[in-house]
This record gives C-alpha cells, structure tokens and sequence, in this order.
C-alpha cells in the first residue's frame, strides 16, 4: 500500500523535515502546483522522481497572481483527490501552506521581473501576473531549497521568467522545463479546462492544430507574418476571440520576423466562452 506522503503547514516544520534529507546527502525535487491535479502535474512528479530522491509538491493557490477580475474564488481546489494522486505517485512531501503563511501581516517586498516577463505576450493582457508568479516561486524556492524545480513547457512565458529569475538570484537550483502534456486531441492539459462546456471542449483541440500546422509551415520556409495573419483568421473562425498568437525567439521571447532571428516558439493565447486557454509550440 502506498504511503502517505507528509503534508507540511508550517515553515518551521518544513524545514525540520527537509534536514535530514539534505545531511545525507539525498537530492530534492519541487513541483510547484495549484492543485487541481491532472496528468500533465503527475508527468512533472514523474521527472522529479527520476531526478531526485526526495519528491516535494506544493499545493498553494497563489491569490497575488489574480486580478480581481480573475477567477480565484472559483479555482478548482481538489485537495483530497490531489493527496490520493500524489499518495499513489510516491510523493515524499506535499507542502501546503495557507496564505497568511506565504504572506504574512506587514508583507511587504516583492519580486518585480523584467526580461522575458516584460514582452507583450501574457503580461499585456495579465500585466500583474508575473510580478505575482516570482513572488510566489522564489518563496517557494527559498523555503524548499531544492536542487531542481519542474514547471510544464505550457507555461512557457512563466518557465522562462522563472527559469531567469533563479539564475539572476543566484537560487543555487535548476529549473527543469518539461513538454506539454496533451489530450489525444491535442488539447494542452490545464486545470482550467474543466471551465469548458462540452460544445466548447470539442473545440478547444483547434488552437493545437493550427500552432501544429503553422509550425510546419514555417519549417518549410512560407513567410512567418503570412503563416500569423492566416493562422488568427483561422482560430477566429473557429469561435476564439484572441489575444494573442506571436512567433518569438524561443529563449528571450523578443519578436521575430524570421528563421534567421534564432530558435522559434509559436505562442497563443485565446478565450473560449468564459475560458481563457493557452498554448505553445516549437518550431
């Protein structure tokens, strides 16, 4: 029977746990999480798994990365099955923190990141997010001191940003970026997706397939600002208002205007509905 991974409330108690890993020499993995757990979190505890001895998640709702208009008060919180996911994925530790523990009376210092947190991609449209997100990671990082950190590859602009900010701060650990984890159709796995109706589920795959067949046409040589312009027109058809659907250099995400400006990555974000989807893609 699988057992029952710690599940950890307070700092001090954290850090009296973590110890004895680190005197014996044993490495830590921490998978950053929400909650609402689905497969593409698992395949992070996975490769936290295969590269560390010690697997820590965290489960926090982060509310300094919502905007008041945003969905904080409806985020999925799922604590009880994500214990039973986690129980069975040998999970070693699941820190918990509430919000007066991260953000305690008289708060007041903050993580402002600039370089790929400042691109015109989710921080035109979210400008407060990644101010929150850094906050929030490098607590995260500080309190756990882990040798790695896993972050999916859907969130790619928050995996540059924070992949950055542990390197500038000198956090001593190695962020690992790990590939998106689809739906058969396509659909990138993300805890909102349990937003969509089930008219809007069965469209949902289409922001997939036109990232998918752009790339492609861009590998074979067809002009990057055509392949945009045609692809916004077919993610509108499809019934998306878009915010944004950008090729950029795929490690500082400055724009592009061709093959020759370095590595691509195809990025997009849209609203179905009342659910906001993202995606990315090589190229």
């Amino acid at each position: 029977m699988a057992t029952h991974p710690m599940i950890i409330r307070t700092i001090p108690r954290l850090r009296r746990t973590l110890a004895p890993y680190r005197d014996a020499g044993e490495r830590i993995a921490l998978v950053p999480t929400m909650g609402a757990l689905h497969r593409g979190h698992l395949t992070l505890v996975r490769e936290a798994r295969r590269r560390a001895r010690r697997v820590v998640v965290s489960i926090f709702v982060n509310p300094t990365q919502f905007a008041p208009n945003e969905d904080f008060g409806s985020y999925p919180r799922t604590f009880e099955s994500d214990i039973k996911a986690l129980t069975a994925a040998k999970v070693d530790l699941v820190w918990a923190p509430t919000a007066a523990v991260m953000y305690p009376e008289g708060f007041a210092t903050r993580v402002a990141p600039e370089g790929a947190a400042k691109v015109g991609l989710e921080d035109k449209f979210r400008p407060h997010f990644f101010g929150g997100v850094a906050t929030v990671v490098a607590k995260l990082f500080l309190q756990t001191a882990p040798d790695f950190a896993l972050f999916g590859q859907k969130d790619y602009q928050q995996l540059r940003v924070v992949t950055q900010m542990a390197k500038d701060l000198d956090l001593g650990l190695k962020v690992v970026g790990v590939p998106t984890v689809r739906e058969k159709d396509g659909l990138a796995l993300s805890s909102r997706n349990a937003y969509l109706s089930a008219t809007e589920r069965a469209v949902a795959p289409a922001l997939a397939r036109v990232l998918k067949a752009g790339a492609a046409r861009i590998k074979m040589g067809e002009p990057i600002e055509m392949v945009l312009e045609e692809a916004k027109t077919e993610i509108t058809r499809a019934g998306f208002v878009l915010d944004y659907l950008e090729a950029r250099h795929a490690e500082t995400l400055t724009p592009i205007a061709s093959r020759k400006d370095g590595p691509i990555r195809l990025l997009v974000a849209a609203k179905l509905g009342k659910t906001r989807l993202i995606d990315n893609l090589a190229v």
